[in-house]
Formats: C-alpha cells, sequence, structure tokens
C-alpha cells in the first residue's frame, strides 16, 4: 500500500485560486478550519466551495475575500447566530450563492459518486430554490410513470478537504464507536475526484486491521493524509473536545466589522507559519487540553 502521510501544507499544494473545493464538517462540529487557515495563509482565492451545514470553515474564507461561489444548505453559527462574513459579502454581492434542500444536497453527492451528472428528486417542485437555479435543477418526466420531476446537478469538484478523527499512514480513517451522524462526511468523501484529510491523530495501521468495520473513508479514495491536532478549533471533534465558547466568540465580536475579521485572520492565521504555531498562539496543548471530552474506552479508536 503507498503511504499517503503528509504535512499540511504539502497536502494542500494542489490546491489553486479558482479551484472548486467539497468541505466536509457539520455545523460546529468537524470544520477542517486548519486546513482552511492554512488555504487563506498561502493567499487561495477565487474558490467555489460545496459544503454541508457551513460554519467556520465557510466564513473565514468569505473574511478572506477567498469565496466566490457558495453552493450548501446552510451558513452560519448555529447556536452562536449568524456567519457574519459570510452575509456582509453575499449581501454585497461578493459571493454568487446557490442554495440546495438537504435532500438535493445528498442527491447531488450521491450522483457525483454514482458518476452520474444528475439524480431525481421530487422534494423542491414548485419551490424557489429549484426555479431560482435553472442550471443546476431541470424538470423532466419519468420514463417509467410519466411522473414530473426534477433533474438535480452532481456536486463535482476539484478537492474535496475532510477533517476526521483519526487515521492510518495508508489514508485509511476511522471515527469513534459513539458519535453524532447528522453529517454526510462519508458521502462527501466517496463523491471526490481528490480527498485531502486531516485527522486528530495518526494511529498504526494494526489498529485499523483490529476494527474494520470503523473506517469509513477506506485509504484508496484518499490522496493525502495530515495529523492536526486540534486541528477543528474553534469547533469541536465528537468524542474528543467540545468547541472553544471563548474564542468562538471573541471570533464573532472582531467579524462585527470586515475591518476586525481582517485583523483576527491576520492574527489567527496569515501571521502564523504552521498549524503548529497556532495551537501555540491560542494557549498551546495545555489549554486546548480542557476543551476534551472525558475519555471513554468505548470511545477510543
Amino acid at each position: 500500500m503507498k503511504e499517503k502521510l503528509v504535512s499540511l501544507e504539502d497536502a494542500l499544494a494542489p490546491v489553486t485560486s479558482g479551484s472548486t473545493i467539497a468541505i466536509g464538517g457539520s455545523l460546529l462540529r468537524r470544520q477542517p478550519n486548519a486546513a482552511i487557515r492554512s488555504l487563506i495563509r498561502r493567499g487561495v482565492t477565487d474558490l467555489t466551495v460545496q459544503t454541508w451545514a457551513a460554519t467556520t470553515a465557510t466564513d473565514m474564507l468569505a473574511a478572506a475575500g477567498a469565496l466566490r461561489r457558495y453552493e450548501g444548505i446552510y451558513t452560519g453559527m448555529f447556536s452562536y447566530g449568524l456567519a457574519p462574513n459570510f452575509r456582509r459579502a453575499v449581501e454585497s454581492g461578493a459571493i454568487e450563492v446557490r442554495d440546495f434542500s438537504e435532500t438535493a444536497m445528498v442527491a447531488r453527492f450521491r450522483a457525483a459518486t454514482q458518476g452520474l451528472a444528475f439524480l431525481p428528486i421530487k422534494t423542491l417542485l414548485g419551490s424557489d430554490i429549484a426555479n431560482k437555479n435553472p442550471e443546476q435543477f431541470r424538470p423532466f418526466s419519468c420514463p417509467f410513470t410519466g411522473e414530473k420531476l426534477q433533474a438535480v446537478a452532481a456536486a463535482t469538484s476539484d478537492f474535496t478537504i475532510i477533517h476526521g478523527y483519526a487515521g492510518d499512514k495508508y489514508g485509511n480513517v476511522q471515527w469513534p464507536v459513539v458519535r453524532d451522524s447528522d453529517d454526510i462526511d462519508q458521502m462527501i468523501a466517496s463523491a471526490g475526484k481528490r480527498v485531502i484529510v486531516t485527522v486528530e491523530k495518526i494511529i498504526p495501521h494494526e489498529e485499523v486491521k483490529k476494527r474494520p468495520t470503523l473506517t469509513y473513508i477506506p485509504g484508496n479514495w484518499v490522496e493525502a493524509i495530515v495529523e492536526v491536532p486540534y486541528g477543528a478549533h474553534p469547533v469541536s471533534v465528537d468524542a474528543m473536545y467540545d468547541e472553544d465558547d471563548a474564542h468562538l466568540t471573541d471570533y464573532l465580536e472582531r467579524s462585527r466589522s470586515a475591518e476586525g475579521a481582517a485583523a483576527y485572520l491576520d492574527e489567527y492565521a496569515r501571521a502564523i507559519p504552521s498549524h503548529s504555531a497556532y495551537i501555540a498562539k491560542v494557549g498551546g496543548l495545555a489549554a486546548l487540553n480542557r476543551l476534551d471530552v472525558q475519555p471513554n474506552e468505548l470511545n477510543h479508536v
């Protein structure tokens, strides 16, 4: 098997301005924030982003002026309210937005997974979501029943970026026994052409073989895997650590203005040479360890 363990910078090097990227994570969980900060630091821009339920990753890209087009079901800050930078950029016309329902976005990723140009749905018949997006929704009649349906275009991207739990050097990524399940990271990964995964920890391949049913992203899907502890900070990773309330509150306070958001990115992304430097900047591992969820032996990967 080919070893795929690389540095964060090497993993993301192929991602260039103008790319279309699919981003994993759901709400305040497993946003690939370390990867996004690295892209911002490198000055990657003009991105089209496809997401599920997006929060910090998409909002930081908006704050950096790196987001040209957005396709997804939701961008906000969940219990913290709105995504201020994303909203400001959308209202100013800086970001082109295409909204989708959850069922439509699932169909889009499933279509890409199956190598199809579209999949049929009927949940948005008569909806303005479809009516205002004729480029990605097309009405047609079922060839078997004549029923009216909608074709929704596949979510095809150049790169997929996901933050996971644990993986081995061959790119096999495992999830914990107990976890939340309101996300579609596995589907997003299976739909990707070039999948880049950051994980909380690299584990021996022998550990993966002991419990193969916990592998939700197999190594043959993955182009590069990176060990990035606290890679979702300031949001959480299921069964590992909670979100950093103080940091999120500070981020949102600064993001009341474009200037404040820019200053935040200067401090925590552009002026930080590496993820390890970011960890030191936010107080080091001693501070971040206080966010850890109480260990549970049934939850270890």
